[in-house]
């Protein structure tokens, strides 16, 4: 049974909200085994209603944020959303997923006091970059929603970043040495 961590910005959890959620939500884990701890963030803020959810599935994280008027629209609509990339990828996720390519992130504080002419580094994420393809690399990036994703190629064990361009296709940058 997958565990649930939901938060209010600006907005109350009632019990009731909190039922919904994790009545919605919970139809997404019956595609997968191994679910991770689920968070969910609703916010309000002026007239819109959002909600983020994180849905961590065997080594994959799916992400989904949508913002409306009523926040139960903004619930199911966010849960559609996580449902059509579980079913564009699930294919590809059973076909390509092998043991070891779980990708984890930890964030760092800041270690130094920052001078006023330094640039400022808001947020640092550390990662282990596991060996992949470059289709899986792109497929991992759509999960996340992300605009470039990091990894190691499987054949060469260089670290290479994929990318979406502007056109919609993508980019690949190799760091052979």
């Amino acid at each position: 049974m997958a565990t649930f961590t939901i938060r209010g910005k600006n907005i109350e959890v009632t019990p009731a909200l909190r039922d919904y959620v994790e009545k919605k939500v919970g139809k997404v884990t019956k595609y997968f085994d191994n679910v991770g701890e689920i968070t969910v963030l609703l916010t309000v803020s002026k007239d819109r209603h959002i909600v983020e959810v994180t849905v961590p599935v065997q080594g994959i994280l799916l992400r989904g944020q949508e913002a409306t008027m009523d926040m139960y629209t903004s619930i199911d609509l966010v849960i559609e959303k996580i449902e059509r990339q579980i079913r564009k990828y699930k294919t590809k996720l059973e076909k390509r997923f092998r043991e070891g390519s779980i990708r984890t992130e930890m964030m760092t504080p800041p270690t130094k006091p920052v001078e006023e002419d330094e640039a400022v580094v808001i947020k640092t994420k550390r990662f282990v970059v596991k060996p992949m393809d470059v289709q899986e690399a792109i497929m991992q990036m759509n999960l996340l929603n992300h605009d470039f994703f990091v990894y190691r190629d499987d054949k060469t064990e260089d670290v290479n970043v994929v990318y979406k361009r502007k056109d919609g296709k993508y980019g690949l940058i190799e760091s052979g040495v």
